[in-house]
């Protein structure tokens, strides 16, 4: 235990009479006021089905805590579901959404000075934003996933909310009809927990796992399992387990970790989204971790998970395969991460992941002697439209070149219509720009035009390239975050109709062929801002590029 718990300064001593007062009010008595205060955050709120089972997850997580001898005190953060509000300005919220969720987190931690925290969460931005709060305090805690939705059932085969966005594509080119549309939306998401691929949020709960703020084995239990809550009431006693020993993340968040982690989300065929969250939450630490590293871990790391979208598992696939732990034993019998890294339960990662049983004849995760392709799935291209990067995720299926005339469009809505309407051709490379962290502002998801794309049936004809970013759902050669941004006078605002663009991942190359970028920028003003009050206005002010997390300058 700390030599000296954090709220003994709110609680203890004749000065602070008053601040007991408060605590009888809601139920506590004088004995309880002695114990260690863990807080609780808790993103749950009736918007989506992501963060919808989270309350009822609260419950036995605090009946655990209780019962190791500490309070819980449970608080409410925020979260914004990617999936409802992709393709509109809805999406702009989504990436600023992390940065209120670690804020939040850390204001109210800091005011009532808890001894350690739980971070409930479950979709995409709640991941990052409860690990980036976590690191930013520095105090013992944990975030805890609360698990992927189960797969939808459609005419005999599992799906996800990744092939509804593909069917809206499918639909508009007369493939299938608005009646099977119809069908397949009513039956893909069929309760609580997080889409059901390696989409974000189920690449961020592996992160989790592997770079040790999770409990192993905890995060891949589906949402829905009857093992939840009981795992959920078992991490009370871990909770005070990790504040009596003080694990706090700066204990855990070494430079050995987040290489570790990098290798599981590429090896897992993970979301683009975490690059900008490992660089983001490597920042509150102090880890010195460049895009290119990413690069070059993932080339090192083979890829060895079938999941969607690139492949044909759903996340709860891999849990009945053996869980998250057995993807990372496989890294960490082919010397891929290293197994001495700590863990929040105090133990290392090699001994978390000792016990894991593999189920036998399970597919989900492929043997270290027959990868599913050599280098893993993030890939970071640099050239003359991105000198500053750009990322991409590549699967076993992904084309690995292309080059083609560009389509250019300043915002998502206008390139959606282009592609629903037949305007866009086999060859095409598809320009989205202007919807960077500051240009959009706040870097919105393409996956309503990348699965557009694919349902159309041009996912393997056209390529796509932006400053904004793709859903972990996305398939398909789109390469996303794209930086400097056209926003601040990146190379893509010099970009018009028809110039060549060659993408070459093996060679790890993105540019535009006999343009004079710099004599065309000479003629450039940037946009209008599109919001000039309120938290977008202010996030465009302060929002760093995206090859540095997208995080917000002090």
């Amino acid at each position: 235990m700390p030599r000296e718990l954090r709220s003994r300064v709110l609680y203890q001593g004749r000065d602070r009479a008053a601040a007991r007062s408060f605590l009888y009010a809601i139920g506590l008595t004088a004995e309880d006021i002695e114990k260690p205060f863990i807080g609780v955050s808790n993103s749950w709120l009736e918007t989506m089905p992501c963060n919808f089972g989270l309350r009822e997850l609260a419950v036995p997580l605090k009946a655990g805590i209780r019962e190791a001898g500490a309070n819980p005190m449970e608080f409410n953060t925020i979260a914004i579901s990617d999936g409802i509000t992709m393709g509109t300005e809805g999406m702009k919220t989504s990436l600023v959404s992390r940065e209120v969720v670690a804020d939040s987190i850390e204001l109210v931690t800091r005011g009532h000075m808890f001894d350690a925290l739980c971070c409930l969460c479950a979709c995409d931005k709640t991941i990052p934003g409860s690990a980036i709060a976590l690191a930013r305090l520095d105090v013992p805690g944990m975030v805890l996933y609360g698990g992927s939705i189960m797969p939808g059932r459609f005419r005999g085969r599992d799906v996800a909310v990744g092939d509804v966005y593909e069917a809206i594509g499918a639909a508009a080119a007369g493939k299938i009809s608005d009646a099977d549309l119809a069908e397949l939306e009513a039956v893909a998401c069929p309760g609580a927990g997080a889409c059901g691929g390696q989409y974000t949020a189920n690449t961020m709960s592996m992160l989790m796992e592997v770079i040790g703020l999770s409990p192993v084995g905890f995060n891949s239990i589906p949402a829905t399992h009857p093992d939840k809550h009981k795992a959920a009431q078992r991490m009370g006693a871990i909770a005070l387990h990790v504040l009596e020993e003080d694990l706090r993340p700066s204990r855990i968040l070494t430079r050995r970790a987040f290489d570790n982690a990098i290798a599981a989300v590429a090896a897992s065929g993970g979301s683009t989204n975490a690059v900008l969250h490992l660089l983001a939450l490597a920042r509150e630490v102090g880890v010195d971790l460049a895009i290119d590293e990413i690069d070059r871990i993932s080339r090192r790391t083979p890829l060895l998970c079938d999941l969607k979208p690139g492949g044909r598992f759903a996340a709860v696939e891999l849990h009945r395969a053996g869980g998250i732990a057995l993807l990372t034993r496989r890294l960490l019998d082919g010397g891929y991460v290293d197994g001495d890294a700590l863990t929040v339960t105090g133990r290392t990662l090699g001994e978390e992941c000792e016990s894991v049983t593999e189920t036998p004849g399970q597919e989900v995760v492929a043997s270290l002697a027959h990868p599913l392709r050599a280098e893993g799935g993030l890939v970071v291209l640099r050239g003359n439209l991105g000198p500053e990067g750009a990322v991409v995720k590549v699967t076993q299926h992904t084309p690995t070149s292309h080059r083609g005339p560009a389509r250019v469009f300043n915002r998502e809505e206008d390139a959606f219509a282009a592609v629903t309407s037949g305007r866009i051709k086999p060859g095409d490379v598809v320009v989205i720009r202007y919807e960077g962290p500051r240009g959009g502002p706040g870097m919105r998801e393409m996956l309503q035009v990348t699965a557009a794309i694919v349902g159309e049936g041009l996912g393997e004809s056209v390529a796509m390239v932006t400053d904004g970013r793709f859903s972990g759902a996305t398939r398909g050669l789109m390469i996303g975050h794209v930086a400097p941004e056209a926003a601040v006078g990146g190379p893509l605002a010099a970009l018009r109709d028809g110039d060549t663009i060659a993408i070459d991942v093996d060679s790890r190359t993105l540019a535009v062929e006999d343009v004079d970028i710099e004599g065309r920028l000479k003629s450039w003003s940037p946009p209008e801002p599109h919001y000039r009050k309120g938290v977008l206005a202010r996030y465009a002010l302060l929002v760093a590029s995206a090859s540095e997390g997208a995080v917000l300058k002090p």
